[in-house]
């Protein structure tokens, strides 16, 4: 949810999907009244950014007003996208929490020089994921003010 009461769409870019699916379970149990979609690498997540082929219908891909992103992906991995998604004047203003496994010290210090809002890595028992998500819920909808989306 956000604060005032429109849930606000969350983008989770995930190639693994194991970890989609408890992503999915550990935010349908903090209880976050969100809508969620699902994209399984970088190009994906541009094509539905900017509403390209399959998600160029504006239902297929509502504007997120967050973006869960993975790091280590196929194709076009996390740091493309970001830097893409930072760079481009309509998208820059989305907040992007990179999401992953890595825990090394230069994905951290390049993801803020991209531009990311958050860096967490993903702990490993799904109850500790729970809680992350949790914690990222209130910050993220009850505390933040998230700029307005816009079509």
């Amino acid at each position: 949810m956000s604060r005032n009461s429109e849930p606000v769409v969350i983008l989770l870019a995930e190639d693994d999907p194991d970890d989609r699916l408890l992503t999915m379970r550990a935010l349908d149990k903090s209880r976050l009244a969100n809508d969620l979609y699902c994209v399984e690498d970088g190009e994906e997540l541009m094509d539905y950014l900017h509403r390209r082929g399959e998600y160029a219908p504006p239902a297929k891909a509502p504007r997120p007003g967050l973006i869960l992103l993975d790091l280590n992906m196929p194709r076009k991995d996390g740091r493309e996208a970001l830097q893409e998604i930072k760079s481009d004047a309509s998208l820059k203003r989305i907040p992007v929490i990179v999401l992953t496994t890595s825990q090394a010290e230069q994905d951290v210090v390049n993801s803020y020089d991209l531009g990311v809002n958050a860096f967490v890595t993903k702990p490993v028992t799904f109850e500790d994921l729970s809680t992350a998500v949790t914690v990222l819920g209130n910050f993220w909808f009850e505390i933040v003010k998230l700029p307005p989306q816009e079509a």
